[in-house]
């Protein structure tokens, strides 16, 4: 795709040459081979495929709860492929024992491990074969099993990583630029302090700041939580990711009983306790 096919930055672009306090569009939107990347959706269609899930996950991707726990990622793939299984059914119409996996690659122009082809160039069967090459499926078994156990349906987003692009103070604008009394720029291409960007919270927040200001309201934006450096929010996110279950105190009987003991006596204890990780 060609930077002036890209009708959606028109607006800013055009705002933007009013003012250099508008922002320089053209710093984030004018390198799609370093925005891009391509993911795909996989519906499975049989029990085969859930089956290679499930002994890689240890979980059963169809008992609606967590499956995969977050994204799994093939290392050695030259794709740098990744994978990942939500609960289950993704969706309201879904068919019972059909799973929904997201696939995406992080290299879209580089030839893969199986399909010697990058993955921009292939058709979704050759997609699903890749991904069973790295989930460790026997290679005499993948092209039927990529050809009758599963659809695919691929997606290029030419400026997913848009967000990303190395960037100074000034290409983004300020949610309410100086001087600025009834227009404002809000959502993940407006500048604000120390939220983390790609998320929906991020979007809020720039609305948020914009209506308080312009609209004169007397009261403050809720301050970005320091989750980053919570360790509560960390333990938190681990007992998620492991959708629920206690963490295995290591040991013998003997030995675990007494580490259990010991953090029941303990700040640490208290909070694995609170996260759901360690249960008496």
């Amino acid at each position: 795709m060609a930077p002036a096919i890209a009708r959606s930055w028109d607006l800013w672009k055009k705002v933007a040459h009013k003012d250099p306090a508008f922002g320089r569009p053209e710093v984030l939107c004018s390198s799609i081979p370093e925005t891009k990347w391509e993911s795909a959706t996989v519906t499975t269609l049989d029990e085969r495929i859930p089956e290679q899930i499930r002994r890689i996950c240890g979980r059963d991707p169809l008992s609606s709860r967590t499956v995969t726990g977050g994204i799994v990622t093939a290392r050695d793939s030259s794709w740098l492929l990744s994978w990942t299984v939500n609960r289950q059914p993704q969706f309201k119409a879904q068919d019972p024992g059909q799973v929904v996996v997201w696939v995406y690659a992080l290299f879209s122009d580089v030839p893969g491990d199986y399909v010697k082809k990058s993955i921009q160039e292939c058709t979704g069967e050759e997609i699903v074969q890749e991904w069973l090459y790295h989930m460790g499926v026997p290679v005499e078994e993948i092209p039927e099993l990529a050809a009758d156990g599963a659809t695919c349906v691929p997606v290029m987003m030419p400026y997913v990583t848009s967000f990303f692009m190395p960037r100074k103070a000034g290409d983004r604008p300020d949610v309410v630029p100086e001087g600025a009394q009834n227009f404002a720029f809000i959502g993940q291409f407006a500048e604000t302090s120390r939220d983390c960007i790609f998320t929906t919270e991020y979007s809020v927040r720039t609305g948020m700041e914009a209506a308080y200001s312009l609209v004169g309201i007397e009261r403050a934006v809720r301050e970005v939580w320091g989750s980053t450096y919570d360790v509560r929010a960390l333990l938190d996110a681990s007992a998620r990711l492991r959708g629920g279950y206690p963490i295995k105190v290591p040991g013998p009987g003997r030995v675990r009983s007494t580490l259990v003991d010991r953090l029941d006596d303990n700040q640490i204890g208290r909070l694995l306790e609170q996260a759901g990780l360690l249960r008496g």
